[in-house]
């Protein structure tokens, strides 16, 4: 596989994150799916992570309220598609994660879920804080003179 160094397959995008949340930091975690959504996400049947949150479940990390539509061909043995999947990392990354969830105000949101390079399924989460409205305008108007400046400087150049 030459030149495929680094390639990822995504399969859901959380856009709106990014608006909403200051990312301050992200880090690459592992799911724990059963093979009927390993085969709907491979297929592209439209999962969505855009509601979706990490947070704890019974002391572990997990992905709550992502839909993963369910795979037709596994009619009768198939996966509930909005249920909780547990979410992979290491223990001291996590409980600190949790900690600063419950302590500090942060959330834990879901930026990406793709598959990674060895074709298996990862998510990025995004450790955030909510923005306040005067925050996303102050981000609108940054953007917009960005652009403005780009503008006058391909007219000049």
């Amino acid at each position: 596989m030459a030149g495929k160094q680094g390639a990822r397959k995504e399969v859901a995008r959380n856009r709106r994150a990014r608006h909403e949340y200051r990312i301050e930091e992200t880090l690459e975690v592992g799911l724990i799916l059963t093979g009927s959504e390993v085969k709907s996400l491979r297929q592209g049947r439209g999962a969505s992570i855009n509601e979706s949150y990490a947070g704890s479940e019974h002391g572990d990390l997990a992905l709550i309220n992502a839909h993963i539509p369910e795979y037709k061909p596994a009619e009768p043995f198939n996966h509930e598609p909005r249920r909780v999947r547990r979410l992979l990392a290491h223990r001291r990354e996590r409980d600190r994660l949790l900690g600063l969830v419950k302590r500090e105000g942060y959330t834990l949101v879901p930026l990406s879920l793709y598959f990674n390079e060895r074709g298996i399924a990862k998510l990025e989460l995004g450790l955030a804080r909510g923005k306040k409205m005067a925050d996303k305008r102050e981000d609108a108007k940054k953007r917009d003179w960005e652009r403005q400046k780009a503008r006058l400087l391909r007219e000049k150049g």
